[in-house]
């Protein structure tokens, strides 16, 4: 996607585009994955400290791991299925920045009506569930803090600000793109371009807030 904008015909065959399509859903399937592990590697480390080392151990790890490879996978494949026995016909133009599923329905020469319900409710769902796991995970954080002093309240806090912010840029986004009716607006390209590349670039940013140097630094400026 961004070597195509440097080029000034932008185009894409039909394989690479399917390919474009398991690359980013598998992409996002791990994040996604690998923010949920961490939503309830906090949970531990705030709820059971003395417990942490037991509970997060290597195993454990590793099955997090390997369930976030296989489920992204998994997630990508099913994307791929939902658009690859689709006939397709002219005009043959994708109107958006990437392929994605509701841009190559548009171009589908049958009904998709129902394709476009099974991917607002597959992805949709997906995104909304998990995002709801997060909260009631948090939820059950902050309820805990009361019993925690300030000093501790202030270190949970400080544990879990950056993840939250990953979490709702990343969620608010996916929700809006998937967890509603295909339609055409036009600040469709926008949110997409802020979620396949400005949400990358702000993750690490955003982590880096709470490096101990980071935090010197931006003092002294």
């Amino acid at each position: 996607m961004i070597a195509d904008s440097l080029y000034e015909r932008k185009t894409i065959s039909f394989e690479g585009c399917m390919l474009q399509i398991f690359a980013e859903h598998f992409l996002a399937g791990a994040e996604v994955i690998v923010l949920t592990a961490m939503a309830y590697d906090h949970n531990v480390a705030i709820c059971k400290p003395l417990h942490y080392s037991s509970i997060m151990n290597w195993s454990l790890c590793g099955i997090l791991v390997g369930v976030a490879w296989t489920g992204d996978f998994l997630h990508s494949i099913i994307q791929i299925l939902f658009t690859f026995h689709l006939p397709f016909c002219d005009p043959n133009i994708i109107d958006h920045i990437m392929c994605d599923l509701y841009p190559l329905l548009k171009l589908a020469c049958t009904d998709t009506h129902i394709f476009h319900l099974l991917v607002m409710a597959y992805s949709g769902s997906i995104c909304i569930i998990i995002f709801s796991m997060l909260l009631v995970s948090y939820g059950v954080i902050f309820f805990s803090l009361r019993t925690i002093g300030s000093e501790g309240r202030r270190k949970a806090l400080c544990t879990c600000g950056s993840h939250i912010a990953i979490v709702a840029l990343f969620f608010v986004l996916c929700i809006f793109m998937y967890a509603r009716p295909p339609s055409a607006f036009s600040f469709d390209k926008i949110v997409a371009i802020f979620c396949a590349i400005l949400t990358p670039l702000l993750n690490p940013l955003i982590y880096t807030f709470r490096n101990k140097d980071m935090k010197n630094a931006i003092r002294k400026v």
